[in-house]
């Protein structure tokens, strides 16, 4: 028998380093050629290694969380006949990881999967013994989800799994014969704490909110805008159904409008270069949206909006916000943002305060939509009522034109006919 060491391999783009979010494999397990071994994320992407050759595990590099160079050692194994370092197989990509800046997105998470009802049975032992202080139970965030939501101590737990790992059937075993005082739901002092440490995409989401606050000097502009006559036109587009025309929501009339904004204040439409200290202002109006996806927060491009039209930039977002949420979005489709949109639909509150995708040096938040009383002249009238909430980047654009830039953009919204007047 001899020893393989599988090294971190470079992963491209001239990535010097990758953090660990993933093991696929424990010590003590035996894997085959090809079966994964872990998944790193970069700034780039998360990627999925596999093992080049078969063995046994008897060494990982890291824990999840920690930081890998490229050629550093990743797992070592045992194999049959000599041993020898040797690079493992070609990474592959599976998912693009650029985090978003902005505190809101576009639409609501949503619903997870929920575990099956019911499982066959096992003739796993039900209960094991609590595990010593400070040692966190290893599972999944979906078995950790059920557990919390059935009041289950995953502490109690017995993990069948490699190194212990808690499963779905594990948990089923517990809940068959955990004792009812595991299940009570009288009240009761909880002492509980959960360290739960910031890896993966959420820690780069960290990192680049953390940067751009840090970098950039912030200051946000609330304006209050009527979107009845949008509203009523959007709702006449919609009853005129087409199956070559997804549905429309306020967001691509909102991206039209913006086009034309920019226009005028190209300004706005621009990257700042901290280092050069220079304002890259850029034709081609490309707008990042803020999307929730289950992995964390994410900003897909939809590419010359200027060139797009109503419908086509409703698909486009569709399209992406579906790719996002899936972990499908490609690199591209992730950066390259020269403005943000940003919403939470109907939770998007009276105003926000969004942080601005860096390099970029606005964001436009969009507030929830809501009917009250508006006082014309004589007298009150029902109108839907909506607050931009929006942020700018001090260090070049100044409170009078960012002022401006949203009055154009409020002009253009309530009377969204001139959105598509060619000028």
């Amino acid at each position: 028998m001899g020893t393989r060491i599988i090294k971190l391999p470079d992963v491209g783009e001239g990535v010097a380093e990758a953090e660990l979010v993933e093991w696929h494999v424990a010590v003590g397990q035996s894997v085959l050629e090809d079966q994964l071994l872990a998944a790193v994320m970069t700034d780039k992407a998360t990627v999925e290694i596999p093992s080049p050759v078969a063995g046994t595990v008897v060494a990982l590099g890291a824990e999840v969380g920690g930081v890998l160079a490229v050629g550093a050692e990743l797992v070592r194994l045992e194999v049959a006949g000599e041993g020898k370092e040797e690079v493992a197989a070609a990474p592959r990509e599976v998912a693009a990881a650029r985090p978003a800046v902005p505190v809101t997105a576009v639409a609501p998470q949503p619903p997870e999967p929920t575990a099956p009802a019911s499982r066959a049975p096992t003739s796993r032992a039900p209960v094991g013994p609590p595990r010593p202080p400070g040692e966190k139970p290893l599972a999944s965030p979906a078995v950790r989800r059920r557990a919390r939501d059935a009041g289950v101590d995953l502490r109690q737990v017995r993990g069948t799994g490699p190194a212990g790992r808690i499963g779905h059937d594990d948990l089923d075993a517990f809940l068959r014969g955990a004792p009812k005082a595991a299940m009570s739901t009288g009240r009761a002092a909880n002492t509980g704490v959960e360290i739960v440490r910031i890896i993966g995409l959420r820690r780069r989401i960290a990192h680049n909110v953390a940067e751009s606050k840090r970098r950039i000097a912030h200051f946000s502009y609330v304006e209050e805008i009527d979107v009845t006559a949008l509203e009523e036109l959007r709702a006449t587009l919609n009853a005129e159904k087409r199956p070559d025309r997804p549905h429309l929501t306020l967001m691509p009339f909102l991206m039209q409008a913006l086009v034309k904004a920019v226009a005028d204040f190209p300004e706005m439409n621009a990257l700042y270069d901290d280092e050069a200290e220079t304002l890259e202002r850029h034709g081609g109006v490309h707008i990042g949206i803020a999307t929730q996806t289950p992995a964390g927060l994410m900003v897909p491009v939809v590419r010359h909006c200027e060139a797009r039209g109503l419908w086509d930039c409703a698909a486009e977002v569709q399209r992406l916000a579906e790719a996002a949420r899936g972990g499908r979005a490609s690199r591209d489709e992730l950066s390259g943002s020269t403005i943000t949109i940003t919403s939470l639909g109907a939770l998007g509150g009276i105003a926000t305060t969004p942080v601005i995708n860096r390099p970029e040096v606005a964001i436009i938040g969009v507030n929830k939509e809501v009917v009250r009383p508006v006082w014309q002249g004589a007298q009150f009238v029902p109108r839907t009522m909506m607050n931009l909430s929006s942020s700018f980047d001090h260090r070049v654009i100044d409170g009078y034109v960012a002022a401006r830039f949203i009055q154009r953009l409020k002009g253009l919204i309530e009377a969204p006919a001139t959105i598509f007047m060619e000028t």
